[in-house]
């Protein structure tokens, strides 16, 4: 079985790092900084190198290129990252990649753009807290974090890679919020009021047909009823039937005089 070895060089003198379990592994890869506890200064460079073990059998040392910890770190996104939607805003929280000591901070950038729109960036920031405002209320804003390593005695800036992209919709601000209050009790109002007019419209227009839909159906006659029945019988008999003389009433009237009797009176006189 072929096992591997790392040592080591700082301030010019080799040391195996028994401590950090890179000594006999039988993996193709290391942690030689311990989980992120570094077993050497930050600001020193550290020259590695490996070799393959079997058995007895050793082989030459491999050289690696010089490694400094913050010149040739890969810096990573930002972690833990929430996106907490506002008004007509997105408010974003996260952590740093690492932790760093007092010769290096993060800057922080944030991608942003509209789901339909073009990239824009904001930042940079030194707060881990970002507020992203002057946004649309209910549209949908996709975006990404990056975070940049400084080294403040050296002026060095590395940037790092971007988080995933992550799409979030905004709420309403406050002024749209008031518009909202005020322009749907005047739209229904409006739409109440042309369902009513056209309403009317309709009526003055087909008045007719809608006094002929809510007319009453005409009534068959008592007589017909009767007919219909019995309609053995005769139909004007059937039609006499209910008619008594009480139902029958007049008054009698005589001739007393009229103007052209009268008229050949008076000529006939002498």
């Amino acid at each position: 079985m072929t096992r591997d070895q790392c040592s080591t060089s700082i301030d010019g003198s080799w040391h195996m790092l028994d401590r950090l379990n890179c000594t006999d592994i039988i993996e193709t890869k290391c942690d030689f900084t311990g989980g992120g506890r570094l077993g050497f200064p930050h600001s020193c460079t550290v020259f590695l190198r490996v070799r393959a073990k079997q058995g007895n059998r050793n082989s030459d040392w491999v050289r690696l290129d010089p490694f400094q910890h913050y010149e040739n770190v890969t810096v990573g996104p930002p972690k833990n990252i929430s996106v907490t939607p506002g008004r007509g805003s997105l408010v974003i929280h996260f952590s740093p990649p690492f932790d760093v000591v007092r010769e290096a901070t993060f800057q922080y950038l944030v991608h942003y753009w509209e789901k339909t729109g073009t990239q824009q960036v904001e930042g940079p920031f030194k707060s881990n807290s970002i507020v992203l405002g002057n946004l649309k209320p209910f549209r949908v804003y996709c975006l990404q974090t990056e975070a940049q390593l400084i080294l403040k005695n050296k002026n060095i800036r590395r940037r790092g890679l971007l988080s995933n992209v992550s799409c979030h919709e905004t709420t309403a601000d406050a002024s749209t919020r008031l518009q909202q209050v005020i322009l749907i009790p005047v739209g229904i109002f409006i739409l109440l009021l042309a369902l009513t007019g056209a309403c009317f419209i309709l009526f003055l227009k087909y008045q007719s047909r809608v006094k002929y839909w809510f007319q009453a159906p005409p009534n068959i006659p008592e007589q017909i009823k009767e007919y219909l029945k019995d309609p053995d019988q005769f139909i004007l008999e059937t039609l006499d039937k209910d008619n008594s003389p009480k139902d029958d009433s007049w008054d009698s009237v005589s001739i007393i005089s009229s103007p052209e009797k009268e008229q050949d009176d008076v000529l006939q006189t002498p």
